[in-house]
């Protein structure tokens, strides 16, 4: 092992139990021997270089490219020995950290999401292949963090418990007009029409996202009341009575918050609510990790509070709760990864062995994040008027009881009404 290396792994594991066997076969300990513990070997001399001025990014790339193999504990158990060494703002090595202090300082121009780019964008990650998302997402492919109100809920049942929670609080009633921002498969939107008789217009940037929602409102006689458009959010001048928005705000990116609220505001009705489901961090404002920049979702960023409220107070949009899920996404990730890797000989098949071991480092590398440093999930819940919502929140356990009844016994809406002809809308051209 380089003397680099090594100098960079003393400062860094101070607690924990980690052996690194380098290139040429010597094998050195790091920390105090606490916790379960996790060997890597590190097969190239290049890999050792690489990891000694830039591990955030190196690892995961030689990990990527098969020059390092963890041969106990798992890639979890690395990141668990990493992230716990860990303050929120990175390495304390100090061109380790200067380098992620410079991603920090030009988070902005990685971050210059226009409407071209935020497409180009998203064909990185959601137009991959949707038989991939099959083999690991729920049945509904719910890609994003789940809700587990029991801790031995199922993947499926917190993904409809996520549903119930936030169809609660949009306290939505019949014939009404939702917009649904970032669409994906179609699961949500599907849903609210549903179970309460309203018109979702779902928009998406992603072709395979788009294709699968339209066939699956089409194949539930849902298209007249559920339809899909490949359209940017800021190409949209309709007005609607609910705005929904789950996991696409984290590909916004922070130059574009104030656009982000201005346009929810312009096309919320004045007594409108909307609710904004995002990945966030406790923490202080920091860099998105240069791994998940470069490979998996390029443009992205997870934003601080600090960050998006001002955002929303100048939209002249109303905060009317905010609700801070810990631990959800974790276990929602755990799920995932359990999954995936039953299934990775056919993630294989439709890709290549590359691709899983950047899936798998994808996968535990998140879960990690959400379990040992400070990535959470925000709800904003969001109004045009003051007393548009109840005072108390009382109406949000009773609405998801409601819910929770028909999902059970496949009743009928949960706010029912007469039929009706049908209220399909014009797409927007």
């Amino acid at each position: 092992m380089n003397i680099l290396l090594k100098h960079v792994l003393e400062r860094l594991v101070r607690a924990g139990d980690l052996k690194v066997t380098g290139p040429k076969g010597t094998t050195h300990k790091f920390g105090d021997g606490s916790g379960e513990p996790v060997h890597i070997h590190i097969k190239t001399m290049h890999a050792e270089r690489a990891i000694s001025f830039d591990p955030m990014l190196a690892v995961p790339e030689a990990y990527m490219d098969g020059e390092l193999d963890v041969l106990e504990g798992g890639v979890l158990g690395l990141m668990r020995i990493a992230f716990q060494n860990m303050g929120s703002s990175g390495i304390d090595v100090s061109w380790s950290k200067a380098i992620e202090g410079l991603r920090h300082a030009f988070r902005r121009l990685q971050q210059v999401n226009t409407a071209a780019r935020s497409r180009r964008n998203v064909e990185r990650h959601y137009d991959l292949s949707g038989e991939l998302y099959k083999l690991f997402l729920d049945e509904d492919m719910q890609y994003s963090c789940a809700y587990f109100e029991q801790p031995d809920m199922t993947l499926d049942e917190a993904q409809l418990a996520k549903k119930r929670h936030i169809a609660a609080k949009l306290r939505l009633k019949p014939g009404q007009t939702v917009l649904d921002i970032g669409s994906g498969w179609g699961g949500l939107g599907i849903y609210l029409a549903k179970a309460f008789d309203v018109d979702v217009q779902g928009v998406t940037l992603s072709t395979e996202q788009h294709g699968v929602a339209t066939d699956r409102a089409h194949a539930q006689g849902l298209q007249d009341r559920v339809h899909f458009e490949l359209k940017d959010y800021r190409h949209i001048n309709e007005r609607f009575d609910r705005i929904v928005s789950v996991g696409m705000f984290e590909h916004v990116g922070v130059n574009h918050y104030r656009t982000f609220f201005d346009k929810a505001a312009t096309l919320l009705k004045p007594d409108g609510v909307m609710l904004l489901h995002t990945i966030g961090r406790s923490g202080v404002p920091w860099a998105t990790s240069a791994f998940v920049r470069k490979y998996i979702f390029p443009g992205g960023y997870i934003p601080a509070l600090s960050e998006v409220m001002p955002a929303i107070e100048k939209s002249g949009l109303v905060v009317t709760d905010i609700e801070i899920l810990r631990l959800h996404y974790a276990d929602t990730l755990k799920h995932w990864g359990e999954r995936f890797a039953a299934n990775r000989d056919k993630a294989k098949a439709i890709y290549d062995e590359r691709f899983c071991r950047m899936w798998e480092f994808y996968l535990a590398a998140s879960e990690a994040a959400f379990r040992w440093q400070d990535l959470v999930i925000f709800q904003f819940q969001l109004a045009k008027k003051n007393d548009t919502l109840p005072v108390t929140r009382d109406y949000i356990a009773k609405c998801e009881k409601a819910l929770e009844l028909r999902d059970i016994g496949h009743q009928e809406p949960a706010a029912p009404v007469p039929p009706k002809p049908s209220r399909r809308r014009k797409a927007v051209e």
